[in-house]
């Protein structure tokens, strides 16, 4: 599925479809922007379309290729970028990725994504038109609206790690740590797709130093403004990925503290019976050379040794600190 958006300067867009291109690609009036679905149009045609536009075939090779890590190239009069998309939103720090490819040029943009982008559609829902006017901006606030969806994820977690940290601390458990951890695992790879859009962000700000796409209109506080929400998505992130290592540490660190002491414990015990064990080992061998075994008040004395014995390593382990 083909969905056009043609812009004159001082009118209100026109919706349409692929048949608004050839028009437009004859005169090239206007500014447009092409949005495609690939899960509903042909690769083929699609490939046709970019070639049309004079895309550069390395760029088109990466927009079918699944699973291509976010990135931006500029080209002779055009912007190559892949963004990394939504196509569902899961909830509970979990999404449907999708990869968005955009083609910017003077006064056209092409995104091409496979099923549909949250991204965009959200975007449809506000006042975009005013941006229609300048491609670049135009995919700015498309990469902008998508990574408001990320945000809001990150916001509800940010309730949730800290409901998380009291449990832990009060009644933790493993089901509990293995929730944490499980956590810390899908923020390390949004983490890791955020580093990405915040690279890109950064060429971005620095277009106007290049000269290959100098006849594409650049909006610096549009550039900025996506910038900074990539920014604080990488470093919530991060953030978070810390504070769940964090409690995970301290929470191995409190059991490992725990079990300490119950070996220490054990082990004062078993230190306390040893001496009494080996006694009652030699006097339980019943033979008759055994001086003792005949005396009268051999059972008391063995019993008043084996006493003084226990009692006095008690006392030094409390003496020691111990326990």
């Amino acid at each position: 599925m083909i969905r056009t958006w043609l812009s004159h300067k001082g009118e209100a867009p026109i919706q349409s479809d692929e048949q608004q291109i050839g028009p437009w690609l004859e005169q090239e009036a206007g500014t447009i922007w092409i949005d495609i679905d690939l899960s509903s149009f042909s690769h083929a045609k699609a490939e046709q379309l970019l070639k049309r536009f004079t895309c550069h075939p390395l760029a088109i090779i990466d927009t079918f290729r699944p699973r291509h890590p976010p990135k931006i190239e500029l080209f002779d009069e055009q912007i190559f970028m892949l963004y990394r998309g939504i196509q569902h939103c899961i909830g509970d720090l979990k999404f449907e990725h999708m990869q968005l490819a955009m083609f910017v040029g003077k006064n056209y943009l092409i995104t091409l994504h496979d099923g549909q982008s949250q991204g965009i559609e959200s975007l449809l829902q506000q006042p975009f038109h005013k941006y229609l006017q300048h491609p670049l901006s135009l995919a700015s606030r498309i990469m902008h609206s998508a990574s408001t969806l990320y945000l809001n994820q990150l916001l509800e977690f940010e309730d949730q790690l800290s409901e998380l940290e009291e449990q832990l601390s009060s009644h933790g458990d493993d089901q509990l740590l293995s929730t944490i951890t499980r956590y810390k695992t899908d923020i390390l790879r949004l983490n890791r797709i955020f580093s990405y859009h915040l690279s890109l962000s950064k060429k971005l700000l620095h277009l106007e130093q290049e000269q290959s796409v100098n006849n594409i209109a650049i909006d610096q506080p549009v550039l900025q403004d996506l910038h900074e929400r990539f920014e604080r998505l990488h470093s919530l992130s991060s953030m978070y990925y810390d504070i769940c290592g964090d409690l995970v540490d301290g929470y191995l660190s409190i059991s490992s503290h725990k079990l300490n002491n119950t070996m220490r414990v054990l082990t004062l015990i078993t230190a306390i019976f040893v001496p009494l064990s080996f006694l009652a080992g030699i006097y339980g061998m019943n033979f008759e050379v055994i001086p003792e075994l005949h005396h009268p008040h051999g059972y008391f004395i063995l019993l008043g040794t084996m006493l003084l014995i226990a009692v006095s390593l008690i006392a030094i382990f409390k003496w020691k600190r111990w326990f």
